[in-house]
């Protein structure tokens, strides 16, 4: 790990929290290997989470009728866009791992975290309609969640009243992070840790600390890749991919299911 680049980007109210924590756990470990490590500590910044106009310094191509997409994309190619995001867009320029720790809320990331997504991740820096999924940009980048629950982890199950938590990390992590050719690991998950008692939350950290020790090493998540899709039939999934595994209990991934079963943690843990 020694001389790798770790970006930690850091949505939490509270320095006495356990995201803090997983945070600080992380920094001191990576350190201790050799990482350089940065934090983009969203709250404490006051990062800006609307994607708006004002991320443009210098004049948009078309003011009536502004398409946040294609404007951050010409000002991107200017140099034009806020320093806040540069800086952000430099970091992650930088980073060989990206670590997004986080409280889930509502079943997702924290709104000022999303807006970190849909403020730095711009097109043509972060993806373009050529350079996406496994052919994308970040493809020799890794990149991964570290969140905290409010629910216990039965109701995060197929039988549990949440759904499936591979269900809900789909979006996040093949929509987001994958889109954007991120190799993406196995997301750290820690269980309602408010509701647990602090000798368990210290077993919760620990785990942490022991899985960083080989996280960059770590093979990532299975996705399809982009070739076996045929992009001149609306990226659908090509015959011979679907008639090689026409006779398989599960199907390619949680969103790539053939109308099977899915596949039991696909969003979840490594070589499955």
């Amino acid at each position: 790990m020694a001389s790798k680049k770790v970006l930690i980007v850091y949505a939490h109210q509270s320095s006495g929290s356990f995201n803090s924590a997983a945070k600080d756990a992380a920094v001191e470990v990576l350190t201790a290997k050799g990482c350089t490590v940065e934090v983009s500590d969203l709250y404490a910044t006051k990062f800006k989470a609307t994607a708006t106009a004002e991320d443009i310094t210098g004049k948009v191509k078309n003011a009536d009728h502004f398409c946040y997409g294609e404007e951050t994309k010409l000002a991107w190619e200017a140099g034009t866009l806020t320093a806040d995001i540069t800086e952000e867009q430099r970091k992650l320029t930088e980073a060989d791992l990206v670590i997004f720790q986080f409280p889930m809320y509502w079943f997702t990331v924290p709104a000022i975290m999303k807006g970190w997504m849909d403020r730095v991740l711009t097109l043509g820096f972060a993806f373009t309609h050529e350079k996406r999924y496994s052919q994308g940009i970040f493809k020799d980048k890794k990149a991964m969640l570290s969140f905290t629950t409010g629910s216990q982890e039965s109701m995060f199950s197929a039988n549990g009243i949440n759904g499936d938590m591979n269900v809900t990390l789909w979006p996040l992590q093949n929509g987001i992070l994958h889109y954007c050719g991120f190799q993406v690991l196995a997301p750290q998950i820690f269980w309602a840790p408010s509701h647990v008692p602090s000798e368990a939350r210290g077993t919760m950290l620990e785990s942490w600390r022991t899985r960083m020790q080989g996280l960059l090493g770590e093979n990532p998540l299975a996705f399809t890749p982009l070739d076996c899709f045929d992009g001149e039939k609306g990226y659908q999934l090509k015959p011979e991919v679907h008639e090689k595994h026409a006779a398989k209990e599960f199907g390619l991934t949680v969103g790539i299911h053939l109308g099977k079963a899915l596949p039991p943690n696909n969003q979840m843990k490594a070589g499955v």
